[in-house]
């Protein structure tokens, strides 16, 4: 049986969690309140205080912003599915949900990669730091980091939309544009091309980022000041690397392995870790962390509850 674009997908993996699935939405709506909470914190945070309009804390306000933005992609549509008996979802909606997922993904690894580099700059060339992280220079990098992986997905979304399929089951809980490739009645070469040169692009961002380590270690290592920077504001950015790192390998340990080596309840751990873990540690790291962010929340934490207890 052919498909087109008027036809629905079917979200399987929920097939087997009717049991527990009130429980679940419970868990998983406060969940997004948290994901909501922590991040809003540090943005509103970064953007009402002067003294936080520096590169290191713009890069992390537009992190926070990315996470919020990659959840809303998955969060309201599989919350609605816990709550139904059918987990099915349209052919535009599917696609739209695979673009806005992995185009936040690709951001993510854009704008750490953008953090990688400023602590580089900062650290091991701390007198050129000011004249090359202008204002306008960091404009650009920000507006890069989200024009780029944004255009990338759309070039790889858009032979997708017009392959003809001739299945309309998805073994995940949500949509990518790999599992939609794979329904397709013949292979295309450009869905293998255009995802070839995107993995090869983002896997310059990560060769970039293991460049600017091996630089900050072998600046730090021998000073006692190099190594307090490091812990200070590095740490945290090594933190969340890590997070992003190890939640994507759980993502593409599912598309390799698919549901019939692995469990279906561990598969769906694996689907969903990536929308619980880096969304909420990133913004929690930083928060706790870096020195200013956790002094101005505090300090406004203060203020309110004075104002609450006065008589």
């Amino acid at each position: 049986m052919i498909y087109n674009a008027s036809a629905v997908f079917t979200l399987s993996a929920l097939s087997g969690a009717e049991r527990y699935r009130i429980p679940l939405f419970v868990a998983t709506f406060l969940c997004y309140c948290v994901i909501w909470l922590v991040n809003l914190t540090i943005i509103v945070t970064i953007i009402v205080d002067n003294n936080l309009h520096e590169p290191m804390y713009i890069f992390l306000c537009n992190l926070c912003i990315n996470g919020l933005y990659g959840t809303a992609g998955f969060y309201p549509k599989f919350l609605s599915d816990l709550l139904s008996h059918t987990h099915v979802i349209s052919y535009v909606g599917c696609l739209l949900q695979g673009f806005v997922i992995h185009s936040s993904m690709s951001a993510d690894f854009t704008l750490l990669a953008l953090m990688a580099l400023d602590r580089y700059m900062a650290i091991c060339q701390p007198l050129k730091y000011h004249s090359v992280m202008t204002r306008q220079r960091i404009a650009m990098l920000v507006l890069c980091a989200w024009i780029i992986p944004h255009f990338a997905l759309m070039l790889s979304t858009i032979p997708t939309s017009m392959l003809t399929l001739c299945g309309s089951r998805i073994p995940k809980i949500y949509c990518i544009n790999y599992l939609v490739g794979r329904l397709a009645c013949t292979p295309s070469l450009s869905n293998v091309i255009v995802p070839a040169i995107n993995y090869s692009f983002f896997a310059g961002h990560f060769l970039i980022v293991i460049l600017s380590y091996i630089y900050l270690i072998r600046t730090c290592v021998n000073s006692k000041e190099g190594r307090s920077k490091f812990m200070k504001t590095c740490l945290p950015h090594l933190i969340c690397l890590i997070t992003f790192f190890v939640s994507l390998l759980f993502d593409l340990v599912f598309i390799r392995f698919g549901s019939e080596a692995v469990s279906q309840d561990l598969l769906n751990f694996m689907a969903i870790e990536f929308f619980i873990v880096p969304p909420i540690v990133n913004p929690l790291i930083y928060g706790f962390k870096l020195t200013k962010i956790r002094n101005k929340v505090a300090q406004f934490l203060c203020s309110k509850t004075k104002k609450s207890i006065k008589p």
